[in-house]
This record gives structure tokens, sequence and C-alpha cells, in this order.
């Protein structure tokens, strides 16, 4: 697990969840896909994030190019962790697409515990 792709809302309970996922492991790189209330607030101290800002008010098919635009070129591997415990379905739909438009292969990872895992 090194690349961690993850939803990033508006709600707050899931953004601790995100902040432990993030600084429970040691990942390569982490790209949140967010709004820009979102990429505005949310930091880790000692954390490098990306942000992939979107119009979460777009339809599904323009969130999918927006995502796919700022990801693509930007995955050194050919699969990513990806976490979709924040967010709403229309963005995670928009985001699965575009990972899988990019021919990357996706692992579920999650909190188990105090650990990282595959889900």
């Amino acid at each position: 697990m090194t690349e961690l792709v993850a939803t990033l809302g508006t709600g707050k309970g899931s953004w601790n969840y995100l902040r432990q996922l993030i600084t429970k492991h040691d990942w390569d790189s982490i790209k949140l896909v967010t709004n820009s209330f979102g990429a505005e607030r949310f930091s880790i101290e000692g954390k490098e994030i990306s942000f992939v800002v979107i119009d979460d008010r777009k339809s599904l098919p323009l969130l999918i190019e927006d995502i796919y635009s700022q990801l693509n070129g930007k995955i050194e591997g050919t699969e990513v962790a990806l976490n979709l415990i924040s967010g709403t379905g229309k963005e995670h739909m928009a985001l699965l697409s575009a990972l899988l438009k990019l021919g990357l292969g996706i692992r579920l990872v999650g909190l188990k515990g105090d650990e990282v895992a595959e889900i």
C-alpha cells in the first residue's frame, strides 16, 4: 500500500477517520478528492497532501473528467489504496470511474482497530 486516494466530504466526523487513516500508515503519497472548502481547511502536520479539487455541483460526467485530468500522470504505480468513507455517492462514483479509466487497480483500505487494513 503506497499511494492513498480518498474522498474528503464536508462532514467533520469523517475527517477524524481520514486523519487516523493517513497518520497510521507511511503512505508514499496522499491524494484527497474534495471541494474547495476541504482543500482549504484539511491538513495534517508533517503530512504532504495533494488535493484534487472538484465542484461537487457539477454533473457526474464532468466530475469524472475533472478527477481524471487532475490525476492523470500523477499516480506512480499501477494500483492505489482507496478509501471512500467520506463524501457522497456521486463523488465516489466519479472517483472510481476516473481511477478505472486511468487503468489503475484498486485496493479498498480502512481502519481495523488501530491499524490500516485492506478490506
